[in-house]
């Protein structure tokens, strides 16, 4: 129907199950989820904009140190933070990233800055700091990014010498292809990758944000998929708006977000089937693990994995009320 509208978000894919969470911290994660999506819905309910209530959203788990993003970013190997965001339009295809900046507390806000307030896509550090700076988006010294358990990962990830994806187990992300049977089983609790959002609303519209920390112990300022439009982040309001979360080596040679859109429509997919021949027939075979959350012009969703769970969440207005999962079943 014209008037539908709907939100879905997602805080990261991995090797999740439920032997490895207790009650208590499961019901942390389902909290924060069914927070960010009120508040983005909220926005949707009320006949406010796609893009208004995908970085709220994002917002939202950017705010929560249970997630890869924001407040909860994980460690460099320099034991500082980079974090990357990126959001966009579908009506307009107009668009907005920034990658490495250290001390933006919400890193989509600076995204948006740079789709609205400049005539650029994409500004690094420091660059993206001063712009978020020079229009009074909210700072934060490096204490508020601190947090134990990211620390700890740090501590171990540099032991072993290795990065480490903190949606995923740790592994060697200098091995090109790895079979998902490779990957060891590994305490998934420290798994809370990338967050993001999309979202249609009343008039139509789409939009998607996506927001992340990045790898643990990442060198050399790496930047994965996730502020890269096309690869992480996407929005077209004739097609679909997507969010992905995973290894984002593979999204961005697979160039994910985009793929599915095309799918859609140069061969006239649905969003669903668009989506499995990606998530599971592309990526999956290769080692590409992880997920993504999508809707479509027409406001429906999907929210396709080829990990063991995904942190997620959507509801739309034909839904009597929302829906919030973390495992696979």
């Amino acid at each position: 129907m014209t008037n539908s509208f709907a939100l879905a978000l997602h805080g990261g894919a991995g090797t999740i199950s439920p032997q490895y969470m207790t009650a208590e911290k499961e019901q942390e994660y389902r909290a924060a989820l069914g927070q960010a999506l009120a508040v983005g819905y909220a926005v949707l309910a009320q006949g406010g904009s796609a893009l208004e209530a995908v970085e709220l959203a994002v917002r939202s788990l950017e705010d929560c140190p249970l997630f890869n993003a924001g407040r909860g970013a994980v460690f460099t190997h320099e034991g500082h933070h980079e974090m990357d965001a990126a959001i966009m339009d579908g009506r307009t295809r107009a668009a907005g990233a920034v990658t490495g900046v250290r001390s933006v507390q919400n890193p989509i806000r600076a995204a948006r800055l740079v789709m609205e307030k400049t005539e650029h896509v994409l500004l690094g550090y420091p660059g993206a700091d001063a712009l978020a700076r020079q229009h009074g988006l909210p700072l934060q010294p490096v204490e508020y990014f601190f947090t134990q358990q990211r620390y700890d990962q740090l501590q171990e990830a540099l032991a072993e010498g290795r990065m480490r994806l903190d949606h995923s187990q740790a592994q060697e992300t200098a091995t090109p292809l790895l079979e998902p049977s490779a990957f060891p089983n590994e305490d998934p609790k420290k798994k809370m990758g990338t967050v993001g959002a999309v979202a249609r609303d009343v008039h139509g519209h789409l939009a998607a944000a996506t927001s992340t920390g990045g790898m643990t112990n990442k060198q050399h300022s790496r930047i994965g998929d996730s502020p890269i439009i096309g690869a992480g982040t996407f929005a077209d309001n004739r097609t679909c708006a997507i969010s992905c979360t995973g290894h984002g080596e593979f999204f961005l040679r697979a160039v994910v977000a985009h793929d599915i859109s095309c799918l859609m429509e140069y061969r006239g997919l649905s969003l669903s089937e668009a989506c499995r021949i990606v998530v599971h027939d592309k990526l999956a075979p290769v080692g590409g693990e992880g997920g993504l959350v999508a809707v479509d012009a027409a406001g429906n969703v999907a929210l396709p994995f080829n990990s063991e769970g995904m942190y997620r969440a959507y509801q739309t207005s034909a839904d009597a009320g929302p829906f919030v999962a973390i495992y696979r079943d």
